[in-house]
């Protein structure tokens, strides 16, 4: 082993052996049990974040952990073709070196242009996650737009149409006017903005009814330039206002339209006026409302979302519309929504229909990729009926066939699977699954493989034309077959049959609904056992929290505090993170603030700690269900942690290479004290990992390696270990060396699922001292819990040594006593127990604290002037006599004393300051307040030294 620990030296090396010898690949052995996980698909497009790293390192230490306990182990990996994303990129690719947009292409053209991108360019995600150290069966990797996959998805849509589970509608959806096409919620983004509240005069049919005192009624909208499209207004039905008007109708202005007034609980009187303009066509809420009321749908939007010559007018259930007025005013006609809300604005005011504006918070949606503000927008769109899916997969949760980890998401998917609206699955994209159905003149439907299959199956002739439909499917519904089709399904591969149903899916709670649920549907729909019973897609969900910033906030390229996890592996200079974080940022301003915070958090850039201390850090940070404030402190105290099993397995090496060890379990009898005691503890670590795993408490398991490596192994174990070395005794001497090598090469593959590299360093090093088998420690069996091996006599005595020892330090360090001199020790009240235990570690005792000699003191015998301290029942004293320099000790005192008194003059004067106390913060208050009780306790301790010393 290298002098210095560097992992930059050892990592990639590594990971490159690993794979080029197929250690990663499933055994594929009939005995042995089965376990896989399924990667969640990373976007072809994407690279390496935070998100991916923490979840990815859990996986890995799942997998790496089954496989050492000898099961067949498959990690799928995969990643996907992210429909609008990879569109986005190849589109502006073309743009900025061509000068050509998709369409100069024409569609074939265009796809294949993505091809070839993904051939040159799409990989990059796939070589960041080997640096993590990914331990998946790359020979098996997978896309979703693989021609077996596309067989999969197309299968699946074809057979969810013939049972009608999938229909085209005109239905309300997210429309993305800059990509042009729908869009999922969990693709949308809400902008706080800055914006108003209109409100409108709406001219009542009859006149002034009942108590209102104008001839019109005032309704408030943020959004007056979709009234061209209103079917109503909507009052509560328990607003006194306006009770007296429900049934009756006003006039919408500038298109001169009667609408009735309808009473709805979902209307918020406090809002505005209380009274609400509906225009269901541009409005979620408006669309629901429409339905439940049976009112007619304007659409006033082409796809640009510009205003047509001619309404789309349906009637609520979506047939055609023959009575509304469908004319919109010229006008208006081919104005973008900005512009329209300009002109209606100032045409209601010309018109005196205008009674005021006012300055109004409200939340804009954006498209996450386009960065324009989403439009509702009535289009026709493939649907599943997913309510007829999910009674099933309700059930499979409700058994326990599915358990959610931490349980209490449990609650969270239910409450999404009763309250489920159908799902759209089309998108108006080229890049992606182009959806297998073909329309006739007429606009019939024909569902089916290819256009061949279509004509035979409806027994259509060639002469009859027809057209594939030019939408795709949405991403997220290959991506909710992946659990199966990734493992070869429809074909009967024996990979499918081994692995599936997988054991385990690593997700965020943020796409429980838009994922998770979704794939325990639709499995569970189409997949039945050699019994007819649904299948699951995976036994267990653990649910992870996000990671966030070190200030709690959510990463974001805006914010600029993205941290890239290869920075963190490799290192970064501050110049180039700055390049980094403010590449691309429209606004100077906002590129200035970045600069001026990545400066103060990092002024020396990012140092390089390695793959193995992130990993660690990750581990360490996985607490249940919660998110993650990211600690940069915690991964160089990690990275440190790294150096100390390093710099501890050099010191065995040495210690061992030529010498006699023995052989493993022929030395028991022959242990010391200390030898009995780090197995034992090594034996309550064994069996916490084991525990912490098998319940995904992968910050206890990182706990239980830390205490034991740093506090046990290296701070305690291997100081005792040089004092039995140097002691001169063969026997214990060898039982020692056995001891050390059996304690770090057990450490090693308890250590090895959480930071692989440098483990499996040590390991093979191990080699030369030991006589392992096997050319990795990834195929060696993971330690087994033996409680024979548990010493509770041992633990006990050495803890109790421990104890003493870390007293004699604490008294050293408190009376400042010369560091190299050796000291008496006087001990009193020890019980019979604590008697046998100073009998057993007196030597230790006396190498490890620097004592001369211990003298166990008989009640009534007359103490000299000592430090004391007090050890649960036992009393700890060192004389003073010898030790110290009376006089310069006294001075020492004296000045401390001085500084003290001075300290809490200043405390209790700012305590008894009225201003203070009443204008300062009360955490503040509380912290003099702490100061100044911490202040008198020190000052009592010292007066206490100074006339013990005095006296």
């Amino acid at each position: 082993m290298e002098k210095t620990y560097n992992p930059q030296a050892i990592e990639q090396t590594l990971y490159q052996q690993w794979e080029s010898q197929g250690y990663f690949r499933p055994t594929q052995h009939p005995e042995q049990a089965n376990y896989c996980i399924v990667i969640p698909p990373p976007n072809v497009t994407g690279t390496l974040h935070m998100g991916h790293a923490f979840q990815q390192t859990l996986m890995d230490a799942l997998i790496r952990y089954q496989r050492m306990q000898g099961k067949n182990c498959l990690w799928q990996v995969g990643t996907d073709h992210a429909g609008i994303a990879t569109q986005m990129v190849v589109e502006r690719k073309l743009a900025a070196e061509e000068q050509k947009s998709r369409h100069d292409y024409g569609r074939e053209a265009f796809i294949q242009k993505i091809w070839q991108w993904k051939q040159e360019s799409g990989d990059t995600i796939s070589q960041q996650m080997r640096r993590l150290g990914n331990s998946v069966d790359w020979e098996q990797a997978c896309f979703t737009l693989d021609p077996s996959l596309s067989q999969a998805v197309q299968t699946v849509f074809i057979r969810l149409y013939q049972e009608n589970l999938i229909y085209r509608g005109k239905r309300l959806v997210n429309w993305d006017p800059k990509l042009q096409t729908a869009i999922s919620d969990l693709e949308v983004e809400n902008h706080p903005s800055s914006g108003h509240l209109w409100t409108l005069r709406y001219p009542l049919e009859i006149g002034r009814p009942g108590a209102l005192k104008t001839p019109y009624l005032c309704v408030a909208t943020t959004r007056p330039e979709t009234l061209l499209g209103d079917v109503a207004v909507a009052v509560h039905p328990e607003d006194e206002r306006y009770q007296a008007l429900i049934g009756q109708r006003v006039r919408v202005p500038l298109v001169n339209r009667h609408i009735p007034i309808i009473a709805d609980r979902t209307v918020d009187p406090t809002f505005g006026t209380g009274v609400v303009k509906i225009t269901p066509a541009h409005d979620f809420s408006d669309y629901s409302l429409g339905q439940r009321h049976q009112l007619p749908i304007i659409n006033l939007w082409t796809p640009q979302i510009t205003l047509r010559a001619q309404a789309e007018v349906l009637n609520s259930d979506g047939s055609p519309n023959e009575i509304v007025e469908a004319m919109l005013p010229a006008v208006y006609q081919g104005l973008d929504r900005e512009r329209l809300r300009q002109r209606v604005v100032e045409d209601l005011q010309a018109l005196g229909l205008l009674e005021q504006i006012q300055a109004h918070e409200l939340s804009i949606p954006h498209g996450d990729r386009s960065g324009v503000p989403i439009e509702p927008l009535l289009t026709d769109q493939w649907y599943v009926r997913v309510k007829a899916l999910a009674p099933t997969a309700i059930e499979m949760v409700k058994r326990g066939e599915i358990q959610f980890v931490p349980q209490q998401y449990e609650n969270l998917y239910f409450a999404w699977m009763y309250d489920l609206q159908d799902w759209c699955i089309s998108r108006q994209l080229w890049w992606g699954h182009r959806i297998p159905a073909w329309y006739d003149p007429q606009g019939r439907v024909y569902v089916g493989t290819d256009e061949i299959s279509v004509r035979q199956h409806y027994q259509l002739a060639e002469s009859v034309p027809l057209r594939q439909d030019e939408d795709v499917l949405d991403t997220w519904f290959s991506s909710a077959l992946w659990s199966f089709t990734s493992l070869g399904w429809p074909a009967q591969l024996e990979r499918f049959k081994i692995f599936h149903p997988t054991q385990v899916l690593i997700t965020g709670f943020d796409i429980l609904f838009f994922w998770v649920a979704r794939m325990i549907m639709l499995t569970c729909h189409l997949l039945k056992d050699e019994t007819g019973r649904p299948q699951v897609p995976f036994k267990q969900v653990y649910v992870t929290g996000l990671i966030r910033d070190d200030q709690g906030h959510k990463m974001s390229k805006s914010k600029g505090n993205v941290l890239d996890p290869l920075d963190l592996i490799d290192g970064i200079t501050l110049a180039e993170l700055l390049v980094k974080r403010t590449t691309g940022l429209m606004q100077p301003q906002q590129a200035q603030q970045i600069r001026q915070r990545t400066a103060q958090q990092f002024p020396q850039g990012i140092a390089a700690h390695g793959t193995d201390a992130l990993r660690f850090t990750l581990a360490a940070l996985a607490s249940h269900g919660r998110d993650i404030h990211w600690d940069q402190q915690r991964l160089v105290g990690y990275r440190n942690f790294c150096n100390k099993l390093w710099n501890a397995s050099r010191f065995v090496l040495l210690n061992t290479e030529g010498k006699a060890c023995g052989q493993p379990g022929t030395e028991m009898n022959s242990r010391s004290l200390a030898d009995r005691w780090i197995i034992s503890a090594l034996n309550e670590t064994i069996q916490r990992c084991r525990q912490a795993f098998d319940a995904y408490r992968f910050d206890q398991v990182a706990m239980a390696l830390y205490t034991f490596t740093w506090d046990h192994y290296c701070d305690w174990y291997l100081e005792i270990a040089k004092v039995q070395l140097n002691l001169g005794d063969p026997t214990v001497q060898q039982a020692t060396r056995q001891t050390l090598l059996q304690g770090l090469e057990t450490l090693l593959r308890l250590a090895h699922p959480i930071i692989p590299f440098i483990t499996e360093t040590i390991w093979l090093a191990l080699k030369a001292v030991m006589p392992l088998t096997g050319e990795t420690i990834m195929l060696q069996p993971f330690p087994e819990y033996h409680p024979e091996q548990v010493d509770q006599a041992a633990t006990a005595a050495v803890i109790w040594m421990q104890r003493l020892i870390n007293g004699i330090r604490h008294l050293r360090a408190e009376r400042q006593f010369p560091p190299g001199k050796k000291i008496a020790i006087l001990l009193r009240q020890l019980d019979p127990q604590q008697q046998e235990y100073l009998s057993q570690s007196a030597a230790l005792i006396k190498t490890l604290a620097r004592v001369s000699t211990i003298e166990i003191v008989q009640p009534g015998t007359t103490l000299p002037i000592a430090a004391t301290l007090l050890l649960e029942n036992m009393e700890l004293l060192i004389p003073l006599e010898g030790v110290v320099d009376r006089q310069a000790e006294l001075a020492r005192l004296s000045c401390a004393l001085q500084k003290l008194s001075l300290e809490q003059e200043r405390l209790q004067a700012k305590l008894s300051n009225p201003g203070f106390i009443t204008r300062a913060p009360q955490e503040v208050v509380a912290q003099e307040r702490a100061k100044l009780t911490s202040c008198l306790a020190d000052q009592q301790k010292l007066q206490q030294q100074y006339a013990d010393l005095k006296g």
